[in-house]
Protein backbone atom coordinates (compact mmCIF):
# COMPACT_ATOMS: atom_id res chain seq x y z
CA UNK A 1 0.00 0.00 0.00
CA UNK A 2 3.02 2.88 1.07
CA UNK A 3 4.88 1.71 -2.34
CA UNK A 4 1.20 2.23 -4.57
CA UNK A 5 0.69 5.81 -2.31
CA UNK A 6 3.95 6.76 -2.97
CA UNK A 7 3.84 6.05 -6.89
CA UNK A 8 0.37 8.14 -6.71
CA UNK A 9 1.84 10.85 -4.67
CA UNK A 10 4.20 11.22 -8.12
CA UNK A 11 1.43 11.56 -10.12
CA UNK A 12 0.34 15.03 -8.60
CA UNK A 13 4.08 16.29 -7.94
CA UNK A 14 5.41 15.33 -11.11
CA UNK A 15 6.89 18.20 -13.75
CA UNK A 16 5.72 20.74 -10.74
CA UNK A 17 6.98 22.21 -7.67
CA UNK A 18 3.68 21.66 -5.26
CA UNK A 19 6.58 20.97 -2.40
CA UNK A 20 8.72 24.09 -2.67
CA UNK A 21 5.19 25.98 -2.97
CA UNK A 22 3.76 24.63 0.28
CA UNK A 23 7.07 25.56 1.96
CA UNK A 24 6.55 28.85 0.39
CA UNK A 25 3.14 29.77 2.10
CA UNK A 26 4.37 27.72 5.51
CA UNK A 27 7.72 30.19 5.47
CA UNK A 28 5.42 33.34 4.33
CA UNK A 29 3.07 32.39 7.45
CA UNK A 30 5.84 31.92 9.76
CA UNK A 31 7.83 35.14 8.81
CA UNK A 32 4.05 36.80 8.94
CA UNK A 33 3.15 36.41 12.36
CA UNK A 34 3.28 39.19 15.06
CA UNK A 35 3.21 41.43 11.42
CA UNK A 36 -0.31 40.47 9.49
CA UNK A 37 -3.39 39.30 10.40
CA UNK A 38 -3.77 36.63 12.68
CA UNK A 39 -6.97 35.39 11.01
CA UNK A 40 -5.33 35.68 7.64
CA UNK A 41 -2.26 33.50 8.53
CA UNK A 42 -4.35 31.21 10.17
CA UNK A 43 -5.91 30.62 7.20
CA UNK A 44 -2.83 30.24 5.41
CA UNK A 45 -1.68 28.09 7.58
CA UNK A 46 -4.55 26.07 7.44
CA UNK A 47 -4.54 25.92 3.91
CA UNK A 48 -0.23 25.03 3.59
CA UNK A 49 -1.56 21.68 5.92
CA UNK A 50 -4.13 20.75 3.34
CA UNK A 51 -2.71 20.50 0.86
CA UNK A 52 0.27 18.54 2.45
CA UNK A 53 -2.45 16.30 3.83
CA UNK A 54 -3.80 15.88 0.38
CA UNK A 55 -0.50 15.33 -1.46
CA UNK A 56 -0.22 12.41 1.43
CA UNK A 57 -3.26 10.84 0.16
CA UNK A 58 -3.92 9.13 -2.90
CA UNK A 59 -3.48 10.99 -6.29
CA UNK A 60 -5.12 8.44 -8.24
CA UNK A 61 -8.01 9.21 -7.03
CA UNK A 62 -10.08 12.70 -8.16
CA UNK A 63 -12.83 14.20 -5.67
CA UNK A 64 -15.65 15.52 -7.40
CA UNK A 65 -18.09 17.34 -5.12
CA UNK A 66 -21.70 18.18 -6.77
CA UNK A 67 -22.99 21.13 -5.03
CA UNK A 68 -26.32 22.86 -5.42
CA UNK A 69 -29.25 24.91 -3.81
CA UNK A 70 -32.26 22.95 -2.61
CA UNK A 71 -34.50 21.79 -5.69
CA UNK A 72 -31.78 22.72 -8.01
CA UNK A 73 -32.17 19.01 -9.12
CA UNK A 74 -28.49 18.03 -7.03
CA UNK A 75 -28.94 14.60 -6.12
CA UNK A 76 -30.93 13.93 -9.44
CA UNK A 77 -27.59 14.62 -11.43
CA UNK A 78 -25.42 12.57 -8.73
CA UNK A 79 -27.63 9.49 -9.11
CA UNK A 80 -27.75 10.28 -12.96
CA UNK A 81 -24.40 10.32 -13.01
CA UNK A 82 -23.32 7.12 -10.51
CA UNK A 83 -26.23 5.15 -12.19
CA UNK A 84 -27.97 4.54 -9.04
CA UNK A 85 -30.35 5.85 -6.51
CA UNK A 86 -27.86 6.73 -3.93
CA UNK A 87 -29.23 10.07 -2.90
CA UNK A 88 -32.70 10.69 -2.02
CA UNK A 89 -34.67 13.36 -3.83
CA UNK A 90 -37.51 15.80 -3.51
CA UNK A 91 -39.57 15.13 -0.64
CA UNK A 92 -37.43 12.21 0.52
CA UNK A 93 -34.46 14.17 0.79
CA UNK A 94 -32.80 13.10 4.26
CA UNK A 95 -31.99 16.04 6.69
CA UNK A 96 -28.53 14.62 7.50
CA UNK A 97 -25.66 16.78 7.40
CA UNK A 98 -23.59 14.13 5.91
CA UNK A 99 -22.31 13.95 2.07
CA UNK A 100 -22.66 10.57 0.13
CA UNK A 101 -19.83 9.53 -1.65
CA UNK A 102 -19.56 7.06 -4.70
CA UNK A 103 -16.19 5.92 -5.33
CA UNK A 104 -15.06 4.48 -8.49
CA UNK A 105 -11.83 1.98 -7.68
CA UNK A 106 -12.00 1.17 -4.06
CA UNK A 107 -7.83 0.19 -3.94
CA UNK A 108 -5.98 3.54 -1.97
CA UNK A 109 -9.25 5.06 -1.73
CA UNK A 110 -10.01 4.12 2.26
CA UNK A 111 -7.55 7.06 3.73
CA UNK A 112 -8.49 9.26 1.63
CA UNK A 113 -12.39 8.66 2.22
CA UNK A 114 -11.49 9.02 6.00
CA UNK A 115 -9.55 12.60 4.97
CA UNK A 116 -12.62 13.72 3.76
CA UNK A 117 -14.67 13.05 6.62
CA UNK A 118 -17.31 10.55 5.10
CA UNK A 119 -19.12 7.94 7.10
CA UNK A 120 -18.89 4.25 6.07
CA UNK A 121 -22.48 4.28 5.53
CA UNK A 122 -22.23 7.13 3.33
CA UNK A 123 -19.90 5.35 1.14
CA UNK A 124 -20.46 3.35 -2.06
CA UNK A 125 -17.83 1.31 -4.05
CA UNK A 126 -18.94 1.44 -7.69
CA UNK A 127 -16.36 -1.24 -8.43
CA UNK A 128 -17.69 -3.75 -5.90
CA UNK A 129 -20.55 -4.31 -8.42
CA UNK A 130 -20.96 -6.42 -10.76
CA UNK A 131 -21.04 -3.52 -13.61
CA UNK A 132 -18.64 -3.11 -16.38
CA UNK A 133 -20.54 -0.69 -18.37
CA UNK A 134 -18.29 1.77 -20.39
CA UNK A 135 -18.99 5.40 -18.42
CA UNK A 136 -18.33 3.47 -15.26
CA UNK A 137 -15.17 2.48 -16.51
CA UNK A 138 -13.61 5.87 -18.14
CA UNK A 139 -15.13 7.23 -14.39
CA UNK A 140 -12.22 4.91 -12.87
CA UNK A 141 -10.53 6.78 -10.02
CA UNK A 142 -13.45 9.38 -9.39
CA UNK A 143 -14.64 9.84 -5.84
CA UNK A 144 -18.37 11.36 -6.72
CA UNK A 145 -19.58 13.63 -3.78
CA UNK A 146 -23.51 14.89 -3.14
CA UNK A 147 -22.83 17.74 -1.06
CA UNK A 148 -26.22 18.42 1.60
CA UNK A 149 -27.85 21.86 0.11
CA UNK A 150 -26.02 25.06 0.66
CA UNK A 151 -28.21 26.86 1.21
CA UNK A 152 -30.38 24.68 4.04
CA UNK A 153 -31.51 26.54 7.15
CA UNK A 154 -29.86 23.93 9.15
CA UNK A 155 -26.55 25.32 10.17
CA UNK A 156 -24.54 22.26 9.64
CA UNK A 157 -25.66 21.63 6.21
CA UNK A 158 -23.61 24.29 4.94
CA UNK A 159 -20.99 23.89 7.14
CA UNK A 160 -20.58 20.75 5.99
CA UNK A 161 -20.78 22.22 2.49
CA UNK A 162 -17.91 24.76 3.09
CA UNK A 163 -15.71 22.05 4.93
CA UNK A 164 -16.08 19.58 1.31
CA UNK A 165 -15.99 22.78 -0.90
CA UNK A 166 -12.48 23.08 0.56
CA UNK A 167 -11.45 19.57 0.09
CA UNK A 168 -12.74 18.89 -3.33
CA UNK A 169 -10.61 18.21 -6.69
CA UNK A 170 -12.97 19.56 -9.03
CA UNK A 171 -16.54 21.32 -7.82
CA UNK A 172 -19.60 21.21 -9.97
CA UNK A 173 -22.27 23.48 -8.92
CA UNK A 174 -25.88 22.35 -10.02
CA UNK A 175 -27.52 25.71 -10.31
CA UNK A 176 -32.06 25.87 -11.46
CA UNK A 177 -33.36 27.63 -14.41
CA UNK A 178 -35.73 29.65 -11.58
CA UNK A 179 -32.72 30.80 -9.23
CA UNK A 180 -29.36 30.53 -11.11
CA UNK A 181 -29.35 34.26 -10.36
CA UNK A 182 -29.56 33.42 -6.72
CA UNK A 183 -26.71 36.28 -4.86
CA UNK A 184 -26.67 32.90 -2.32
CA UNK A 185 -24.65 31.27 -4.84
CA UNK A 186 -22.87 33.59 -6.47
CA UNK A 187 -21.52 36.00 -3.43
CA UNK A 188 -20.69 33.29 -1.06
CA UNK A 189 -19.40 30.51 -3.65
CA UNK A 190 -18.67 31.29 -6.99
CA UNK A 191 -17.17 34.96 -7.18
CA UNK A 192 -15.21 34.22 -3.75
CA UNK A 193 -13.76 31.26 -5.84
CA UNK A 194 -12.50 32.89 -8.68
CA UNK A 195 -9.16 32.02 -8.74
CA UNK A 196 -10.16 28.06 -8.73
CA UNK A 197 -12.15 28.64 -12.15
CA UNK A 198 -9.70 26.06 -13.56
CA UNK A 199 -11.19 22.94 -11.15
CA UNK A 200 -14.70 24.47 -11.55
CA UNK A 201 -17.93 23.62 -13.57
CA UNK A 202 -21.40 24.57 -13.32
CA UNK A 203 -24.80 22.58 -14.57
CA UNK A 204 -27.52 24.51 -15.71
CA UNK A 205 -30.71 21.43 -14.19
CA UNK A 206 -34.08 21.24 -15.16
CA UNK A 207 -33.67 22.40 -18.52
CA UNK A 208 -36.42 19.97 -19.96
CA UNK A 209 -38.54 22.49 -18.39
CA UNK A 210 -37.65 25.42 -20.47
CA UNK A 211 -38.79 25.83 -23.57
CA UNK A 212 -36.56 24.38 -26.89
CA UNK A 213 -36.57 28.08 -28.10
CA UNK A 214 -35.20 29.42 -24.51
CA UNK A 215 -32.68 27.43 -23.25
CA UNK A 216 -29.91 29.01 -25.16
CA UNK A 217 -30.55 32.59 -23.97
CA UNK A 218 -30.40 30.86 -20.64
CA UNK A 219 -27.35 29.40 -21.12
CA UNK A 220 -26.27 32.86 -22.35
CA UNK A 221 -27.59 34.63 -19.19
CA UNK A 222 -25.67 32.22 -17.25
CA UNK A 223 -22.21 32.63 -18.65
CA UNK A 224 -22.87 36.32 -18.27
CA UNK A 225 -23.53 36.05 -14.38
CA UNK A 226 -20.19 33.72 -14.39
CA UNK A 227 -18.49 36.39 -16.14
CA UNK A 228 -18.99 38.84 -13.81
CA UNK A 229 -17.74 36.60 -11.19
CA UNK A 230 -14.85 36.33 -12.79
CA UNK A 231 -15.46 32.80 -13.56
CA UNK A 232 -14.95 32.94 -17.64
CA UNK A 233 -13.12 30.37 -18.37
CA UNK A 234 -15.56 27.44 -16.28
CA UNK A 235 -17.69 25.74 -19.26
CA UNK A 236 -21.30 25.21 -18.56
CA UNK A 237 -23.91 22.22 -19.27
CA UNK A 238 -27.16 22.38 -19.51
CA UNK A 239 -28.73 18.87 -18.29
CA UNK A 240 -32.06 17.27 -17.49
CA UNK A 241 -30.90 14.67 -14.66
CA UNK A 242 -34.39 13.47 -14.72
CA UNK A 243 -34.65 13.25 -18.83
CA UNK A 244 -31.05 12.52 -18.97
CA UNK A 245 -30.36 15.45 -21.15
CA UNK A 246 -26.42 16.30 -21.54
CA UNK A 247 -25.53 14.15 -19.03
CA UNK A 248 -23.27 11.97 -21.36
CA UNK A 249 -21.99 15.65 -22.00
CA UNK A 250 -21.14 16.29 -18.35
CA UNK A 251 -19.82 12.88 -17.43
CA UNK A 252 -17.80 12.66 -20.68
CA UNK A 253 -16.37 16.43 -18.88
CA UNK A 254 -15.50 15.09 -15.69
CA UNK A 255 -13.80 12.28 -17.11
CA UNK A 256 -11.56 13.53 -19.12
CA UNK A 257 -10.64 15.87 -16.54
CA UNK A 258 -10.01 12.93 -14.29
CA UNK A 259 -7.94 11.25 -16.76
CA UNK A 260 -5.56 13.97 -17.23
CA UNK A 261 -4.62 13.51 -13.71
CA UNK A 262 -4.13 17.32 -13.12
CA UNK A 263 -7.10 18.11 -11.42
CA UNK A 264 -5.51 17.57 -7.46
CA UNK A 265 -2.24 19.63 -8.64
CA UNK A 266 -4.90 22.07 -10.19
CA UNK A 267 -6.98 22.36 -7.37
CA UNK A 268 -4.03 22.68 -4.67
CA UNK A 269 -1.96 24.76 -6.58
CA UNK A 270 -5.35 27.34 -6.63
CA UNK A 271 -5.63 27.22 -3.22
CA UNK A 272 -1.95 28.24 -2.56
CA UNK A 273 -2.43 30.38 -5.01
CA UNK A 274 -5.78 31.97 -3.37
CA UNK A 275 -3.73 32.04 -0.15
CA UNK A 276 -0.19 33.27 -1.04
CA UNK A 277 -2.38 36.25 -3.08
CA UNK A 278 -4.34 37.34 -0.15
CA UNK A 279 -0.92 37.59 2.07
CA UNK A 280 0.78 39.74 -0.66
CA UNK A 281 -2.35 41.93 -0.80
CA UNK A 282 -2.22 42.28 3.39
CA UNK A 283 1.83 42.59 2.92
CA UNK A 284 1.93 44.91 -0.09
CA UNK A 285 4.73 44.42 -2.52
CA UNK A 286 7.27 47.12 -2.36
CA UNK A 287 10.62 46.56 -2.59
CA UNK A 288 12.37 46.11 1.23
CA UNK A 289 14.64 48.91 2.19
CA UNK A 290 18.29 49.14 3.91
CA UNK A 291 18.53 51.33 6.76
CA UNK A 292 19.89 54.62 6.10
CA UNK A 293 23.72 54.94 7.36
CA UNK A 294 22.78 58.81 7.49
CA UNK A 295 19.99 57.88 9.48
CA UNK A 296 21.51 55.51 11.62
CA UNK A 297 24.15 58.09 12.23
CA UNK A 298 22.02 60.81 13.30
CA UNK A 299 20.19 58.52 15.68
CA UNK A 300 23.84 57.74 17.08
CA UNK A 301 24.03 61.42 17.61
CA UNK A 302 21.13 61.89 19.29
CA UNK A 303 21.53 59.08 21.52
CA UNK A 304 25.16 60.45 22.45
CA UNK A 305 24.15 64.28 23.41
CA UNK A 306 21.36 62.67 25.66
CA UNK A 307 24.30 60.56 27.20
CA UNK A 308 26.29 63.49 27.84
CA UNK A 309 28.93 62.36 25.52
CA UNK A 310 30.15 66.09 24.21
CA UNK A 311 29.65 67.13 27.71
CA UNK A 312 32.59 64.34 29.21
CA UNK A 313 34.34 64.49 25.83
CA UNK A 314 35.29 68.41 26.43
CA UNK A 315 36.25 67.78 30.24
CA UNK A 316 38.61 64.72 28.71
CA UNK A 317 40.21 67.72 26.75
CA UNK A 318 40.14 70.24 29.43
CA UNK A 319 41.39 67.54 32.28
CA UNK A 320 44.27 66.31 30.07
CA UNK A 321 45.05 69.87 29.29
CA UNK A 322 45.21 71.07 33.08
CA UNK A 323 46.73 67.85 34.15
CA UNK A 324 49.77 67.97 31.51
CA UNK A 325 49.65 71.68 31.39
CA UNK A 326 50.57 71.08 34.88
CA UNK A 327 52.90 68.86 34.93
CA UNK A 328 55.56 70.76 32.10
CA UNK A 329 54.43 74.33 33.01
CA UNK A 330 57.33 76.41 35.38
CA UNK A 331 56.65 74.40 38.79
CA UNK A 332 55.98 77.88 40.86
CA UNK A 333 53.14 78.25 37.98
CA UNK A 334 52.05 74.52 38.57
CA UNK A 335 51.44 74.81 42.40
CA UNK A 336 49.30 77.62 42.04
CA UNK A 337 47.25 75.29 39.13
CA UNK A 338 46.56 72.99 41.97
CA UNK A 339 43.88 75.21 43.42
CA UNK A 340 41.59 74.55 39.91
CA UNK A 341 39.26 71.74 39.94
CA UNK A 342 39.83 69.02 37.44
CA UNK A 343 36.79 68.62 35.32
CA UNK A 344 36.51 64.94 35.18
CA UNK A 345 36.54 65.19 38.62
CA UNK A 346 33.58 67.36 38.86
CA UNK A 347 31.68 64.75 36.42
CA UNK A 348 32.38 61.91 39.26
CA UNK A 349 34.54 60.70 37.25
CA UNK A 350 37.38 58.06 38.29
CA UNK A 351 41.08 58.26 37.46
CA UNK A 352 42.29 55.69 39.16
CA UNK A 353 44.63 52.94 37.61
CA UNK A 354 41.76 51.51 35.57
CA UNK A 355 41.32 54.37 33.14
CA UNK A 356 38.60 57.61 33.67
CA UNK A 357 35.12 56.28 33.81
CA UNK A 358 32.11 56.92 35.59
CA UNK A 359 31.94 55.77 39.46
CA UNK A 360 29.51 52.79 39.13
CA UNK A 361 26.85 53.15 37.26
CA UNK A 362 25.86 56.62 38.85
CA UNK A 363 26.00 59.85 35.90
CA UNK A 364 24.53 62.63 38.63
CA UNK A 365 27.37 64.83 37.82
CA UNK A 366 26.51 64.76 34.02
CA UNK A 367 23.63 66.94 33.08
CA UNK A 368 20.35 65.18 32.70
CA UNK A 369 18.75 64.59 29.71
CA UNK A 370 16.67 67.06 28.71
CA UNK A 371 13.29 67.23 27.21
CA UNK A 372 14.82 68.94 24.04
CA UNK A 373 17.07 65.73 23.72
CA UNK A 374 14.23 63.30 24.32
CA UNK A 375 12.44 65.11 21.44
CA UNK A 376 15.67 64.40 19.15
CA UNK A 377 15.57 60.93 19.85
CA UNK A 378 12.07 60.59 19.44
CA UNK A 379 12.32 62.15 16.07
CA UNK A 380 15.69 60.41 14.88
CA UNK A 381 13.59 57.00 15.78
CA UNK A 382 10.34 57.77 14.33
CA UNK A 383 12.78 59.59 11.29
CA UNK A 384 14.65 56.05 11.01
CA UNK A 385 11.40 54.02 11.37
CA UNK A 386 9.84 56.41 8.66
CA UNK A 387 12.47 55.66 6.23
CA UNK A 388 13.06 52.33 6.46
CA UNK A 389 9.38 51.51 5.93
CA UNK A 390 8.73 53.75 3.05
CA UNK A 391 6.80 51.75 0.23
CA UNK A 392 6.27 48.89 2.23
CA UNK A 393 2.69 47.81 2.99
CA UNK A 394 0.97 49.27 6.37
CA UNK A 395 0.89 46.16 8.42
CA UNK A 396 4.37 46.28 8.13
CA UNK A 397 4.72 50.39 8.55
CA UNK A 398 3.37 49.54 12.01
CA UNK A 399 5.42 47.25 12.88
CA UNK A 400 8.37 48.64 12.00
CA UNK A 401 7.26 51.48 13.78
CA UNK A 402 6.32 49.19 16.72
CA UNK A 403 9.82 47.21 16.62
CA UNK A 404 11.56 50.95 16.88
CA UNK A 405 10.00 52.41 19.67
CA UNK A 406 9.70 48.75 21.95
CA UNK A 407 12.64 49.50 24.02
CA UNK A 408 13.02 52.96 24.19
CA UNK A 409 12.29 53.25 27.83
CA UNK A 410 15.51 51.38 28.84
CA UNK A 411 17.53 53.70 26.82
CA UNK A 412 18.66 55.87 30.21
CA UNK A 413 19.63 52.79 32.14
CA UNK A 414 21.49 51.46 29.09
CA UNK A 415 23.50 54.76 28.64
CA UNK A 416 24.37 55.04 31.78
CA UNK A 417 25.74 51.44 31.64
CA UNK A 418 27.66 52.46 28.64
CA UNK A 419 29.33 55.55 30.16
CA UNK A 420 30.19 53.70 32.90
CA UNK A 421 31.95 50.98 31.96
CA UNK A 422 34.14 53.33 29.22
CA UNK A 423 37.55 53.52 29.74
CA UNK A 424 38.27 57.34 28.54
CA UNK A 425 42.09 56.67 28.81
CA UNK A 426 42.68 59.91 30.76
CA UNK A 427 44.10 58.52 33.70
CA UNK A 428 48.17 58.35 32.82
CA UNK A 429 49.83 61.58 31.87
CA UNK A 430 52.00 61.07 28.73
CA UNK A 431 55.61 59.74 28.93
CA UNK A 432 57.01 63.05 27.23
CA UNK A 433 55.03 65.56 29.99
CA UNK A 434 56.77 63.25 32.61
CA UNK A 435 60.16 63.96 30.97
CA UNK A 436 59.37 67.77 30.62
CA UNK A 437 58.22 67.59 34.49
CA UNK A 438 61.79 66.16 35.30
CA UNK A 439 63.37 68.90 33.40
CA UNK A 440 61.49 71.57 35.04
CA UNK A 441 62.37 70.53 38.04
CA UNK A 442 66.07 70.14 37.36
CA UNK A 443 65.75 73.79 35.90
CA UNK A 444 64.46 75.11 39.46
CA UNK A 445 66.75 73.56 41.07
CA UNK A 446 69.51 74.93 38.99
CA UNK A 447 67.92 78.31 39.66
CA UNK A 448 67.94 77.94 43.37
CA UNK A 449 70.89 76.64 43.39
CA UNK A 450 72.43 79.66 41.27
CA UNK A 451 70.58 81.92 43.81
CA UNK A 452 71.83 80.73 46.52
CA UNK A 453 75.79 80.62 45.30
CA UNK A 454 74.85 84.48 43.83
CA UNK A 455 73.96 85.38 47.54
CA UNK A 456 77.09 83.64 49.47
CA UNK A 457 79.66 85.50 46.83
CA UNK A 458 77.72 88.83 46.98
CA UNK A 459 77.66 88.41 50.89
CA UNK A 460 82.06 87.59 50.72
CA UNK A 461 81.97 90.25 48.00
CA UNK A 462 83.56 88.16 45.55
CA UNK A 463 80.99 87.53 42.89
CA UNK A 464 82.27 89.99 40.95
CA UNK A 465 85.29 87.84 40.77
CA UNK A 466 87.09 86.71 37.47
CA UNK A 467 87.11 82.81 38.40
CA UNK A 468 83.34 83.13 38.46
CA UNK A 469 82.85 84.99 35.23
CA UNK A 470 81.05 83.18 32.24
CA UNK A 471 80.87 85.16 28.73
CA UNK A 472 80.86 88.86 30.88
CA UNK A 473 78.53 87.60 33.94
CA UNK A 474 78.79 85.74 37.14
CA UNK A 475 78.16 82.10 36.57
CA UNK A 476 75.90 82.04 39.51
CA UNK A 477 73.36 84.64 38.00
CA UNK A 478 73.70 82.73 34.82
CA UNK A 479 72.17 79.33 36.71
CA UNK A 480 69.90 81.67 38.03
CA UNK A 481 68.33 83.45 35.05
CA UNK A 482 69.23 80.60 32.85
CA UNK A 483 66.89 78.05 34.85
CA UNK A 484 64.15 80.73 34.94
CA UNK A 485 64.46 81.53 31.34
CA UNK A 486 64.81 78.05 30.11
CA UNK A 487 61.73 76.84 32.39
CA UNK A 488 59.40 79.52 31.09
CA UNK A 489 60.45 78.44 27.71
CA UNK A 490 59.84 74.63 28.00
CA UNK A 491 56.20 75.80 29.25
CA UNK A 492 55.79 77.92 26.25
CA UNK A 493 56.62 75.32 23.92
CA UNK A 494 55.16 72.88 25.91
CA UNK A 495 51.53 74.60 25.25
CA UNK A 496 51.47 73.42 21.70
CA UNK A 497 52.10 69.54 22.53
CA UNK A 498 49.58 69.43 25.71
CA UNK A 499 46.72 70.74 23.45
CA UNK A 500 47.58 68.67 20.44
CA UNK A 501 47.42 65.51 23.40
CA UNK A 502 44.06 66.69 24.48
CA UNK A 503 42.31 66.79 21.96
CA UNK A 504 43.82 63.50 20.78
CA UNK A 505 42.37 61.82 24.08
CA UNK A 506 39.52 63.51 23.78
CA UNK A 507 38.69 62.45 19.86
CA UNK A 508 39.98 58.69 21.23
CA UNK A 509 37.76 58.86 24.19
CA UNK A 510 34.81 60.27 22.03
CA UNK A 511 35.58 57.05 19.32
CA UNK A 512 35.22 55.13 22.93
CA UNK A 513 31.93 56.40 23.92
CA UNK A 514 30.46 56.43 20.79
CA UNK A 515 31.61 52.79 19.95
CA UNK A 516 29.55 52.51 23.03
CA UNK A 517 26.46 54.30 21.93
CA UNK A 518 26.35 52.75 18.57
CA UNK A 519 25.93 49.42 20.81
CA UNK A 520 23.03 50.50 22.56
CA UNK A 521 21.63 52.33 19.15
CA UNK A 522 21.96 48.93 17.54
CA UNK A 523 20.36 46.93 20.18
CA UNK A 524 17.66 48.94 21.11
CA UNK A 525 16.70 50.43 17.74
CA UNK A 526 18.78 48.89 14.77
CA UNK A 527 18.40 45.98 15.36
CA UNK A 528 15.19 45.27 15.73
CA UNK A 529 13.90 47.18 12.96
CA UNK A 530 16.10 45.35 10.75
CA UNK A 531 14.61 42.46 11.99
CA UNK A 532 11.53 43.46 10.76
CA UNK A 533 12.84 44.15 7.58
CA UNK A 534 14.40 40.81 7.41
CA UNK A 535 11.21 39.35 8.01
CA UNK A 536 9.61 41.31 5.18
CA UNK A 537 12.01 39.96 3.07
CA UNK A 538 11.13 36.55 4.12
CA UNK A 539 7.82 36.76 3.46
CA UNK A 540 7.99 38.00 0.35
CA UNK A 541 10.74 35.59 -0.98
CA UNK A 542 8.30 32.70 0.24
CA UNK A 543 5.47 34.28 -1.12
CA UNK A 544 7.19 34.36 -4.80
CA UNK A 545 7.91 30.40 -4.01
CA UNK A 546 4.58 30.38 -3.21
CA UNK A 547 2.88 32.35 -6.05
CA UNK A 548 5.59 30.57 -8.75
Amino acid sequence: MTSLLDGARKLVTRGTDLGERIDGLEAAVAAGRGRLDDALLDEAATVADRAAGRLRLSAQHTVVAIAGATGSGKSSTFNALTGLELSSTGVRRPTTSWATACVWGSAGAEELLQWLGIPPRHQTMRDSMLDTAREDRELDGVVLMDLPDHDSTEVAHHLEVDRLVELADLLVWVLDPQKYADAAIHDRYLAPLRSHAGVMVVVLNHIDTVAEDRRQSMVDDVRRLLDLDGLQEVPIFAVSAREGIGIDGLRGEIASRVSAKKLTRRRIEADLRSAAGLLQEASGTGKARRLSPTRVDELEDAFADAAGVPVVVDAVERSTRLRAGRATTWPLVSVLSRFKPDPLKKLDLDLGESGAALRGSSRSALPATTPVQRARIDTEVRALADDASNGLGAPWVESVRRASVARLPEVGDLLDSAMARTDLGADKLPVWAGVVRVLQWLLILTALGGAVWAGLLAAGGSLSDEEYQVAGMPLPLLLLVGGVALGIVLAIVCRGLVGGTARARAAAADRRLRDEVHTVATELVVDPVTGELAAYSAVQTALRAALR
